[in-house]
């Protein structure tokens, strides 16, 4: 029996590959590499010593998608797959609600017909919206603000109908916070195409010179320092929560939703001063408008998720900074350079 991993060569997913095959798992990818590489699944080979079948295919493919279902044995499906830029959200939100709906829905078929209930979704703390207190529990008020959160939050609604249908389906929501960090190996990483929409990607281009500066958008937030406050969580300890989720959905039945997330909010200036403390580099920034959607201040309540699944944050901040660091140092191009010399193979 296998696990199904979508979205399996980006960053969260090649992380979660990781762990899954040092945990033992034996897995499938399918990932149709608009935002990632493949590289990053030869590195996983790499570095557990352990291989697997990878179908670059699209979701909203359904016969390409239906045809791995019959290839393989699929014991559960942990689902990372979909377009995930906030900004870039607001400005296309049909292709979003297409890509990342309409996949879903094709892929819960497949798993319906041939009868796989077990799933571990990749949601995200944009579902809460503008919540007006924090720390955040997955009790607080549901409401994205973005086409990007809403899609997020429509599949999850989606879920929980598809539960209510037929209980014997298990699923757990994980509502991430801010993924950030590499695997201290360096040799996977986050590798945005263009100008990165997230802030370490874009703190550790401008610290090796790919960027000239910085843009922090918005200073006048009620924070310490006026910049949005948010729950940095290294992509590792995220990683290791999927296995903890997927050893729940084997086990059990039923939908629940965890955040994933450190319970401790650090601003953006914040960010750049313990990248540059524990970094030794420079980090200049320019302060810039409000980015639309964005919100002032959020960070999670993780204890649900420390008490049904086992799962705790273990990496900190100056862990977080330096692996980003090492990631990017050791791949100034992302993995742009390796796809180009196997190019020219």
């Amino acid at each position: 029996m296998s696990i199904l991993v979508t979205g399996g060569a980006g960053y969260i997913g090649s992380h979660t590959c990781v762990e899954l095959l040092n945990a033992g798992y034996e897995i499938v990818v399918v990932d149709n590499l608009s935002n990632s590489s493949s590289e990053s699944l030869s590195r996983v080979k790499e570095l557990t010593g352990k291989d697997f079948e990878f179908y670059p295919i699209n979701l909203l493919h359904r016969q390409d998608l239906e045809s791995v279902f019959k290839r393989h044995s699929i014991e559960a499906v942990i689902h990372l797959a979909g377009l995930k830029a906030v900004g870039e959200s607001v400005s296309l939100p049909l292709r979003y609600y297409h890509n990342n709906i309409s996949g879903s829905i094709v892929l819960y078929e497949l798993m319906q017909e041939h009868g796989v209930k077990n799933i571990v979704f990749s949601s995200s703390a944009t579902v809460y919206g503008t919540s007006g207190s924090v720390p955040i529990t997955e009790d607080s008020p549901l409401g994205a603000t973005n086409a990007y959160g809403r899609t997020k939050l429509m599949i999850e609604e989606m879920m929980r109908d598809l539960h209510v249908s037929d209980p014997t389906w298990s699923i757990a929501l994980l509502r991430y916070f801010n993924p950030i960090g590499a695997h201290s190996s360096g040799r996977l990483g986050e590798d945005p195409n263009g100008i990165p929409n997230n802030l370490m990607p874009y703190i550790t281009q401008v610290a090796v010179g790919a960027l000239k500066e910085l843009q922090v958008y918005g200073n006048d937030y009620a924070t310490s320092d006026g910049t949005g406050v948010r729950d940095y969580l290294h992509v590792v300890d995220l990683a290791r929560g999927h296995l903890k989720a997927l050893e729940k959905v084997i086990a059990t039945t039923g939908v629940e939703a965890y955040n994933l997330g450190t319970g401790q909010g650090y601003s953006v200036l914040e960010m750049v001063k313990a990248f540059e403390r524990v970094t030794g580099r420079n980090v200049p920034y320019k302060i810039t408008s409000r980015r639309t959607g964005d919100i002032g201040v959020c960070y999670s309540d993780p204890t649900k998720a420390e008490r049904e699944l086992g799962w705790i944050a273990y990496k900190g901040i100056d862990e977080m900074c330096l692996d980003s660091w090492r990631w990017q140092t050791y791949n100034p191009q992302g993995y742009l350079a390796a796809n180009e010399v196997a190019a020219n193979l």
